[in-house]
């Protein structure tokens, strides 16, 4: 409670009325850490009755607090709330159905559907202090778009192109029935809006968009395909909502949120409802609103994403801003397009077989397999040439604090739909995203993330150990490599072995104080590439058995390799890299490339492009703390967290078992 509270008598107890306080965790989660403690009994003047918007409860406190003297606290999802419509969280529905809001409306003044009283977020669009706002909230809204994001995200990439009619049709935006913020509307009135959208715009095809609840099947809606002619097209599949916006040459709604969506997209949509977003100069209205004066969409924008809501991080279990939000249901969207229909794997040993799991069942169980198959949806990169149009999986990046061989558990994975990443001899999804556009707000992001990459000393593996003695000169590190890593049997150039890559270092750099490092995999026998010493000795001045990789890169003027994941990291930092084959951050004109690279990559892209693949676009996090998709920055920060466990007991022993049979490598890694 605030010392204005206090002072006040206002007391920050919520008392409710309606059981889905108590049903939904998150709910009250987000509700404390606002600081309403949420409760039950008979509140007194200085106290507050919670409603869930209009609902068909609302009435039971509403009638409380008029007779005790409390105040009222309406409580609506935030404009961005999940991937699943609320409904979907059914007992038996997938769990990614029963995560709950990202963020809410709280609103002490009333409702922001009804026009005939103020709300909230009406107060802040008149609110001067909101053009503070206007730059932040064009950003936002071109985050939003660009992110694909709406209320609810369970739409797939595939149906972005087939709304069912070419573009240049009217969209007539359907509801369910009863619905709060129709204020009585039905079916006529639904009639009455599509006769308008016919008669205004003669010749053109009408697109009737369906509700995502109505077409799960939860609630009916007010049209149907009876109500189409010729020409016309009924939408209720799982496709964009921007998509169809993007499609319409004129937009019909009663009060839908997709209305709004068409005023962001810069669309100038005839409303026939009163719903917040109308009466500020920016709809052709079709009721009138007297308390309502012109305003950009900036300011309505900044209400109703900015400032208005309350907006949770599940991840780190705190409250956070629009843009934080954004990046966790853009991972968690991200996670639902991939897993939507469930996986069958192939080709993932046992130990890695529950993580895999967890990563991909969020919709789904995943299910396994040692048959590969045209059933198969998933599998391991380099058992994907047996199970073609597989997703292709792989480690990310930003793997953990310990290697793969040591059974540590990934927290970022790659799923590839065409190639995988280090395989230069077809294209990936890679190679694609690294053509694809870059916004100003990625730009910024990408640039951040690198940033805080540097300054924690965090790369693929972390692991620590201390740095060797360094003689004085040109220093050039050469990181060994796993020499039956498919990277380098697929990616290499002339020299495919630690020894020929050392060799030419040597042979190119006579005089250059040569900083060895040979991989942990190497030097504990789980994987072929060692050098006799005496020739590592001579070819190199240090040999740096097992320095940190951070603290390496912090001390050398440049770096050599066949395909190292350290190139990438030694560029986040500015370095100087030549490479010998072709990983996947050369060919794009930021290496000195000295192998063959594909005719493919002839795109010039610059450093925060790279990064914004490499860490955002083209990988996938899992969050061990709450087992969530999550964005980058999250992993960042559990990577960074040295009291973290990112192993389990069973797996430190089981890793301490395959070092002493070290020898028999072959039994485990077939």
């Amino acid at each position: 409670m605030t010392q204005a509270d206090k002072a006040a008598g206002i007391s920050r107890r919520l008392f409710v009325f309606n059981g889905g306080f108590f049903t939904g965790p998150r709910l009250r989660r987000i509700l404390g850490l606002a600081g309403w403690q949420v409760t039950v009994g008979l509140p007194g003047p200085g106290d507050t009755v919670g409603l869930w918007g209009a609902s068909p409860t609302a009435w039971r406190g509403e009638a409380v607090a008029r007779r005790r003297g409390a105040r009222l606290l309406r409580v609506e999802d935030a404009f961005l709330r999940s991937i699943l419509p609320g409904r979907a969280a059914r007992r038996n529905g997938p769990p990614v159905a029963r995560r709950g809001p990202i963020g809410l409306l709280l609103d002490p003044i009333g409702l922001h559907f009804r026009a005939d009283v103020p709300s909230l977020l009406e107060q802040l669009i008149l609110d001067p202090q909101t053009a503070d706002w206007q730059d932040r909230a064009r950003s936002g809204i071109r985050r939003l778009i660009a992110a694909d994001l709406s209320k609810y995200n369970a739409h797939l990439p595939e149906a972005a192109d087939q709304p069912s009619l070419p573009p240049g049709y009217v969209l007539v935006i359907d509801q369910t029935g009863g619905d709060a913020s129709l204020a009585g509307a039905g079916r006529a009135e639904f009639l009455d809006m599509l006769r308008a959208a016919r008669d205004e715009n003669p010749g053109l095809p009408i697109l009737i968009r369906s509700h995502p609840e109505t077409a799960a099947g939860f609630r009916p809606g007010h049209f149907s395909r009876d109500d189409l002619r010729p020409g016309d097209a009924f939408s209720d599949g799982p496709i964009s909502p921007w998509a169809l916006l993007g499609g319409a040459a004129r937009v019909y709604a009663m009060s839908s949120q997709l209305g709004y969506e068409a005023m962001l997209a810069g669309h100038r949509p005839r409303i026939f409802g009163q719903p917040f977003y109308a009466g500020w100069g920016l709809s052709d209205d079709a009721q009138a609103f007297p308390r309502r004066r012109p305003a950009p969409i900036e300011a309505l924008f900044a209400a109703s994403h900015l400032r208005g809501p309350v907006w949770y991080d599940p991840c780190r279990d705190r409250l956070t801003d629009f843009e934080t939000a954004l990046h966790q249901i853009e991972a968690e969207a991200k996670a639902w397009q991939q897993d939507h229909a469930g996986h069958l794997a192939y080709g993932m040993r046992l130990w890695k077989r529950p993580f895999i799991a967890r990563a991909f069942g969020g919709a789904r169980p995943v299910r396994f397999t040692t048959t590969p198959g045209p059933q198969v949806t998933l599998a391991w990169a380099n058992r994907a040439s047996e199970t073609p149009g597989a997703l292709r999986v792989e480690d990310g990046f930003l793997r953990s604090r310990g290697l793969g061989a040591a059974l540590v558990p990934p927290l970022s994975l790659v799923a590839d739909d065409l190639g995988i990443y280090y395989d230069p001899t077809r294209e990936s999804r890679f190679e694609q995203l690294m053509a694809a556009s870059l916004s100003d707000e990625d730009r910024a992001r990408a640039l951040a993330l690198g940033r805080a990459l540097v300054t924690s000393g965090i790369t693929k593996y972390n692991l620590a150990g201390q740095l060797p003695k360094l003689p004085p000169g040109r220093r050039i590190l050469v990181p060994g490599q796993v020499e039956d890593d498919a990277s380098v049997r697929l990616g290499g150039g002339a020299e495919r072995s630690n020894l020929a890559l050392l060799e030419r270092v040597r042979a190119e750099n006579p005089d250059a104080v040569l900083i060895y490092k040979p991989h942990p995999d190497v030097e504990a026998g789980l994987r072929p590439g060692l050098i006799a010493p005496a020739r590592m000795t001579e070819l190199a001045d240090v040999v740096a058995h097992e320095a940190s990789p951070a603290a390496l890169l912090a001390e050398i003027d440049e770096l050599w390799t066949i395909t190292s994941t350290m190139g990438f990291e030694a560029l986040l930092r500015g370095l100087p890299v030549t490479t010998l084959g072709a990983p996947f951050y050369a060919g794009w004109g930021l290496t000195r490339d000295l192998g063959p690279m594909p005719e493919r990559r002839r795109l010039r892209a610059d450093l925060a492009q790279l990064t914004h693949v490499a860490l955002i676009a083209y990988p996938r996090y899992f969050d061990p703390v709450s087992g969530l998709p999550c964005p980058p920055e999250v992993v960042l920060e559990r990577l960074a967290d040295p009291e973290l466990g990112l192993a389990g007991p069973g797996l430190r022993i089981l890793a301490k078992a395959q070092g002493l049979f070290s020898g028999h490598a072959w039994l485990w890694r077939r």
